[in-house]
């Protein structure tokens, strides 16, 4: 079955040129409708433009990590309940701990393949939050 998020506005936070390009083609074609950002403060600066329904983001980027980034997206009243994935290339547990105290939603590891991918949007910006 191929999968179809039409409309869905994913944002796409990865100081990691590839990785943004790389979740893009598979979001946009998909149907998704993508915007990245390079760093939490590039983030920051376009989330309130983009409306994101989920956002996934990179824990390791300069000035505004994505623990940071994460915890001021769900500080916001109009973002806090905007589903957010950290991404990252530690598949630690201190790391996924710590995503889950900044409020992030899930934890994926790089490199995620698409269906890791899917699965998170179907899991958050599909069918909502709630079912967890």
């Amino acid at each position: 079955m191929e999968e179809d998020f039409k409309g869905l506005k994913v944002m796409v936070i990865d100081d990691s040129k590839t990785i943004r390009r790389t979740a893009e083609t598979l979001l946009q074609k998909v149907n998704c409708d993508v915007s990245t950002a390079v760093d939490g403060f590039d983030a920051l600066a376009k989330i309130a433009d983009v409306k994101p329904a989920i956002i996934f983001v990179d824990i390791m980027m300069p000035r505004l990590d994505g623990y940071q980034t994460c915890a001021l997206i769900k500080n916001n009243q109009t973002f806090s309940t905007t589903p957010v994935i950290m991404l990252s290339s530690k598949d630690g547990l201190f790391d996924k701990a710590r995503g889950r105290i900044v409020g992030s939603d899930e934890y994926l590891t790089k490199p995620f393949s698409k269906e890791e991918l899917f699965d998170a949007i179907r899991q958050f910006a599909v069918t909502g939050s709630d079912a967890a």
